[in-house]
């Protein structure tokens, strides 16, 4: 009779991670779709930014100096 409780709780642990994997599942199929969404607008068909990024912080006033 040890082992009935034993059992028991291994069950309780196998649906909790499986409870836990479908909810990543879930979550990282959201995260896909909006970075998907956000791929539309701003990038081109391969992936790549089509916006220009000005890592230092120059501004068009100053780039005429």
């Amino acid at each position: 009779m040890t082992d009935r409780p034993k059992e028991q709780q291994k069950q309780r642990r196998a649906q909790r991670l499986s409870a836990a994997l479908r909810n990543n599942l879930k979550r990282r199929k959201a995260q896909a779709r909006g970075r998907g969404a956000g791929r539309d607008a701003g990038h081109a068909p391969d992936g790549t930014s089509t916006e220009t990024h000005d890592s230092a912080g120059f501004g068009d006033e100053k780039r005429n100096n």
